[in-house]
This record gives C-alpha cells, structure tokens and sequence, in this order.
C-alpha cells in the first residue's frame, strides 16, 4: 500500500470525489477542500505531503494559493489541475512554484503516475545543503549565497539551481532539465531553459571567480569548478 497524505483543492465536487476514491484505493491519505482559501488554511495548519491545486477556484484562485504557499515556505510538491491548456497559463503556475500541471480531462493512471514521481521525488530530497566552490544552497530555507553574499532567486531559478548543484559535473540536456524542473515535455521551439539558465548565471557566476554554469555546445549545460 502507498503512504502520503494528499490535500485536493478542487470547487467540482464530481472530479473531487473521483480524484479522493482514487487515490484512496492506492493506499493515501486524502483531505478535499472546495475553494482556495479553505485549501489555504488547511495546507498551513496541516501536514500533506502534496497538494493537487485546481486553477480556477472561488475565494482564491490557485495561483494565488500556490504562490502563498511556497511565500511562507512550504516545499510540498504541488500539481496544479486545470481545463485550460494554454503555454501561458502552464508556464504561469510552474514559475510561481508548481511542480506539475495536469490539463482536464485526464487519464487517472497518468495522473497517479505523476503523483508517486513527486512524492518520490520529495522524499529523496535529503540533502539540505548543497555546495560548490563558495556557492551555497540550503534548500530548506531556500537561502542562497555566494562568497557569503545573499542571492536573491525566483523559484524556478532556485530548483534549476538545485537540480544543477545535485548533478554537479554532469551533462544535463534540456530535455532532463525540462523534466525534472519543468515537467513539462520539451519543446524544440521554445528558449525558455536558455533564457532561466542565462538568468541565474548572472545572479550565481557575474562578477565571480570561477565560473560554475557552463554550456556544453549541442548537449546541454553542466554546473562545475573548474
């Protein structure tokens, strides 16, 4: 039997119940919460161990639940559900802190796969402080500093940072990259891990000595001191 305690957040009460039975019958523990604002107080006064969040929610919409979750420091994997499909609205949720955008309407088994992948993801993550030359990530206060200088990140600056600094001297293609920081498919068409990876080099490497984030032409990007 699974374990994990799982908040859903979703105003339809018909794909509520279907997601709760669900993902009861694999063996979680699973709260429902009908508006954002409930679903807010629950995930702060409460322990889950991840949270599905529908976008559009009375109250509070889902962005805004999300975004205040991860404000007061909350590191719980969040997928977000949604009928709306567009790039903009996925890579909306994703940059304020989502780990996962699923589009109705879904197949359960893909969806559930992507839940066990999170919360095994979430429990891998042991290690909290994660270094290189005079970078320093500790990722449960997500506080990074370089030469003891505090850096201030996006979060989706901090878990590309992250995935690099747990990967040090590894070549990560964009497709990894995209998976594991995105989980989104890559698109051949889109810059968006270039224009994330130029944005952190000049927050972590400008103006410091050695340079850590280098690209590996026609393979991907590689954090190393060399």
């Amino acid at each position: 039997m699974s374990e994990g305690r799982i908040l859903v957040v979703e105003d339809e009460a018909k794909i509520a119940n279907f997601i709760q039975k669900g993902l009861r019958e694999e063996g979680y523990t699973v709260e429902v919460a009908s508006d954002g604002e409930q679903g807010l107080r629950r995930v702060l006064a409460e322990p889950f161990d991840l949270m599905v969040l529908d976008l559009t929610l009375p109250e509070m919409d889902g962005l805004e639940v999300c975004r205040t979750v991860r404000d007061k420091g909350l590191l719980l994997p969040v997928v977000m559900l949604t009928a709306r499909d567009g790039v903009e609205d996925k890579v909306r949720g994703l940059d304020i802190g989502a780990d996962d955008y699923v589009t109705k309407p879904f197949e359960f088994e893909e969806f559930l796969a992507r839940v066990r992948s999170h919360l095994r993801k979430s429990r891998q993550s042991s290690q909290t402080v994660l270094h290189i030359a005079d970078l320093v990530l500790d990722t449960r206060s997500r506080r990074v500093e370089r030469g003891g200088r505090l850096i201030e990140l996006s979060l989706k600056e901090m878990s590309l940072l992250q995935f690099l600094m747990e990967h040090q001297g590894e070549v990560l293609s964009r497709l990894e990259i995209s998976e594991r920081v995105w989980d989104i498919h890559f698109d051949t068409t889109t810059n968006v891990i270039d224009v994330h990876i130029n944005r952190l080099r000049k927050k972590v490497d400008y103006g410091y000595t050695p340079q850590l984030i280098h690209t590996v032409r026609g393979a991907g990007y590689m954090l190393k001191e060399e």
